[in-house]
């Protein structure tokens, strides 16, 4: 059981929901990556989810997008990124999470990718655009290592399909609110309640809601139906007004207490 797993039994032991704050490593700079992720820690966060920037991000809408570029542009790699990992270790056993595209995996290689994540404390890869039927090798090397493939199930995603994702999941699975990219939208569909409840029937795994959470209202809302709540886009764009001021960590450190506060109280 690696610390995702040890955490989400913790969670479940205390009637808790965890929260899981996106945000894309690099942006403003990896110095300031390593800082929000201690911030975070201290303020009750429960698994921090890591965008490795990358120049095509499909899944991304405008902002998620601007923080890539803005990742780029401070010159993070992927190895930037496990070197980063590796320094928050040094004060922090938060579980985390790679959101990557799998362009990045292939060109490293696919076994140096997931050893060197394993490595520096990565708990978890959640590979964009790697559809599980294509993913033999990958879930392999992953169980070898102990870390947990997160797949993600769309609104659109049928139930039989639904049936052999989870199958293949560890750690949780990541149910995408609404169809398109990130982003802020202001509702969510009447249906959210009715798809947990589906995907339920297939597997007793953590189940966490992500792709347009965005205040805290939002975030206690959908915790009622779900184990986990993710907010990114709403983060990154503070740390894009913030940049590298004085006040970028103090500023999210506050919004994302006040996010901890909304999913952890009932």
């Amino acid at each position: 059981m690696n610390r995702l797993e040890h955490k989400f039994c913790q969670l479940r032991q205390s009637g808790k929901k965890a929260l899981i704050v996106y945000i894309g490593a690099g942006d403003p700079d990896l110095d300031a990556t390593r800082e929000l992720a201690w911030a975070f820690d201290e303020a009750g966060v429960d698994i921090l989810e890591l965008g490795v920037p990358f120049s095509d991000p499909l899944a991304d809408g405008p902002i998620n997008q601007m923080a890539a570029q803005r990742g780029l542009l401070s010159g993070t790699t992927p190895l930037g990124v496990f070197e980063t990992v590796l320094r928050i270790r040094g004060r922090s056993e938060m579980p985390i999470v790679l959101y990557v595209y799998y362009n990045l995996v292939h060109r490293m290689g696919l076994e140096k990718f997931i050893s060197e994540a394993a490595r520096v404390g990565v708990d978890g890869l959640l590979v964009l655009d790697l559809p599980p039927e294509e993913a033999s090798d990958y879930d392999f090397l992953m169980k070898q290592t102990g870390l947990c493939p997160i797949y993600l199930v769309a609104p659109t995603t049928p139930e039989e399909r639904i049936a052999k994702i989870v199958q293949r999941a560890k750690g949780f699975i990541y149910y995408v609110s609404r169809e398109g990219v990130t982003g802020m939208p202001t509702s969510f569909s009447e249906a959210l309640q009715e798809r947990v409840s589906l995907m339920r029937r297939y597997t007793d795994l953590p189940i966490v809601i992500g792709f347009g959470v965005a205040t805290p209202e939002q975030a206690r809302f959908v915790a009622q139906f779900a184990d986990g709540v993710v907010v990114g886009s709403a983060v990154v764009k503070m740390i894009g007004e913030f940049g590298k001021t004085p006040m970028l960590v103090p500023k999210v450190k506050e919004f994302v207490s006040r996010l901890v506060l909304a999913v952890k109280t009932p």
